[in-house]
């Protein structure tokens, strides 16, 4: 992150590197989602986020909370979970998603990229399956 100027009175503030690309705004009915703050070309990286790996032995703890709803599978076997920070987990899902996620193991992060040119204003959705053309089943009911 970049520390933005401020004044002596002022508390420094940081440029968030994700905001030039992506905002975070509610939608009646469906919570947060993230939109495209200006025009986005296919195959340009949307965000690259970290991930917090969640060791085994401690999955038994976050399945019991809020935190298992924005787990995802994690290693080339999905043998582990992660939390990933950034906007990761407010991406909303889709079976015609115009972005898609990627695991980056060895820099332990996620990596946002579209996969079409995306619009100023646009929503920006992945599929949370993983591959963009799955279509299996999710745990909640997906809105067509």
């Amino acid at each position: 992150m970049r520390l933005l100027e401020s004044s002596s009175q002022q508390k420094p503030t940081f440029e968030d590197p994700n905001s030039r690309n992506a905002v975070i705004r509610r939608v009646r009915g469906r919570g947060r989602c993230v939109f495209a703050r200006r025009k986005i070309a296919a195959g340009e990286v949307i965000e690259r986020a970290p991930v917090i790996v969640i060791p085994k032995k401690q999955w038994s703890s976050v399945k019991k909370s809020i935190l298992e709803e924005y787990a995802f599978d994690w290693g080339e076997h999905d043998e582990e979970s992660v939390i990933a920070l950034g906007y990761v987990s407010i991406y909303a899902h889709s079976y015609s998603p115009n972005a898609k996620l990627e695991q980056v193991t060895d820099e332990l992060l996620m990596e946002v990229t579209a996969l079409k040119a995306i619009q100023a204003g646009e929503e920006i959705t992945i599929n949370y399956n993983g591959d963009p053309g799955n279509r299996d089943e999710l745990w909640f009911k997906v809105r067509r």
